[in-house]
């Protein structure tokens, strides 16, 4: 499977705050909640403006650190983002995002992948082509069970296809 779009790029220790700010927290229609994604971070005013569908986030290591909320992933998929690349994850922000069909896959060298390139990721493989560098990397995937409840939509998706 592959994902194809445009970088967003945001650096390390992007914590759930940054991803989606806490006065927020009582919206619960997905498409609100989506105009406030990656708000606290520096540039999210920037992305929320200037995003299309489809985009990539690329960020540094640590991201989605801090709560436990899954508001943060909601947020980034209901504007569009359809997989987050970044150096590491916070453990609790990667289980949601598997837990919500939000791919996800790291990279070692995320800082390679400037504003605006054009993103290819095989989430099977982990092969990420920068098609606006000409470059080709390589990305760690997720588990094979990791990828089976991303590519049904989430966890729920998932358990229901096992019933």
């Amino acid at each position: 499977m592959k994902i194809r779009g445009r970088g967003w790029c945001f650096g390390d220790d992007i914590d759930t705050d940054q991803i989606y700010p806490g006065k927020y927290l009582p919206l619960t229609d997905k498409t609100e909640m989506a105009k406030h994604a990656m708000e606290g971070a520096e540039g999210g005013m920037d992305f929320i403006k200037g995003v299309k569908p489809h985009a990539v986030i690329i960020a540094g290591k640590n991201f989605g650190c801090g709560s436990s909320r899954e508001h943060a992933t909601v947020a980034i998929k209901g504007i569009g983002i359809d997989i987050v690349i970044a150096r590491s994850f916070a453990r609790i922000f990667r289980r949601n995002a598997v837990n919500t069909g939000l791919a996800i896959i790291e990279m070692d060298e995320p800082t390679r992948i400037k504003n605006n390139d054009d993103i290819e990721v095989d989430i099977i493989t982990g092969k990420i082509t920068n098609y606006s560098r000409n470059e080709v990397y390589n990305g760690h995937p997720v588990s094979p069970l990791e990828m089976d409840i991303m590519q049904a939509g989430g966890l729920l998706e998932y358990l229901k296809k096992m019933c």
